[in-house]
């Protein structure tokens, strides 16, 4: 699978912010850090179609970090909790600046492969719900990104207006003179602390009817359609059995 999406920084910085494991987490839905160690990530990932949830717990490992060439490879190994279906992903993703130089491409190519329920759907449901996932990541992170980018905003703003002396809103530090001392006193502003924007919250679990709905449906109404056919054959052919045995005794 190929997907892409856009960055609101320089790659310089792009790059920092992505290898930030457990700092971009929650742009991702359903995903759990649980440790990382610099190089290995434990975590979970949990899934819901329809009345269904199945939660993964696995793995990933960066296997190549080359920040010269800004490519990153990673490996992802999971296994359900609760059942025996599995999934395992190599991920290749590659920076490049913008034309404006004020944002950065990234690139992702994904090897995956899933067992169990998840694989009914087809690779059609899987490419579409990797897009979608991608997407909203993207959205998420951009999100998290101009919100750290606010933040140091009204911290320098609140630092250099604490510099044009104590106001009632910005208690002062006073420093008294010792007795007999020819010194003044020394007043130094507080300046108020600005608190950063949360990040964006993981969403509980990746619902996939309501990523891809429609897809999905593609998938399960010919099957309920072929159902009911047969259903509606078989019923037609028991009447027809039915109607020559009665035809027989007589």
């Amino acid at each position: 699978m190929d997907h892409s999406f856009t960055v609101p920084v320089p790659p310089d910085r792009a790059w920092d912010v992505l290898l930030d494991v457990e700092g971009i987490a929650p742009c991702m839905p359903g995903a759990t850090v649980d440790e990382f160690d610099g190089e290995v990530v434990t975590g979970r990932i949990k899934v819901k179609v329809g009345p269904v949830s199945l939660t993964y717990r696995g793995t990933a490992k960066f296997i190549e970090r080359d920040p010269a060439a800004q490519v990153v490879v990673m490996e992802a190994s999971g296994k359900e909790t609760r059942g025996a279906g599995t999934a395992s992903a190599t991920v290749r993703a590659s920076l490049e600046p913008e034309a404006s130089g004020e944002a950065t491409r990234v690139t992702m190519h994904t090897t995956m492969n899933v067992t169990g329920r998840p694989a009914q759907f087809g690779r059609g449901v899987m490419v579409e719900v990797g897009g979608k996932l991608v997407e909203k990541f993207a959205e998420n992170l951009a999100q998290l990104i101009s919100g750290d980018g606010a933040a140091a905003a009204d911290g320098a703003t609140a630092a250099d207006s604490s510099t044009d002396g104590a106001s009632a809103s910005q208690p002062a530090a006073t420093a008294e003179a010792g007795p007999g001392s020819t010194e003044p006193s020394v007043v130094i502003p507080v300046a108020s602390t600005a608190s950063a924007p949360p990040a964006p919250q993981s969403d509980d679990s990746i619902n996939l009817v309501r990523l891809v709905g429609p897809a999905i449906l593609k998938r399960v109404i010919p099957v309920a359609v072929g159902a009911t056919v047969l259903a509606l054959l078989s019923w037609r052919l028991r009447q027809v059995f039915s109607r020559r045995e009665r035809g027989q005794k007589e």
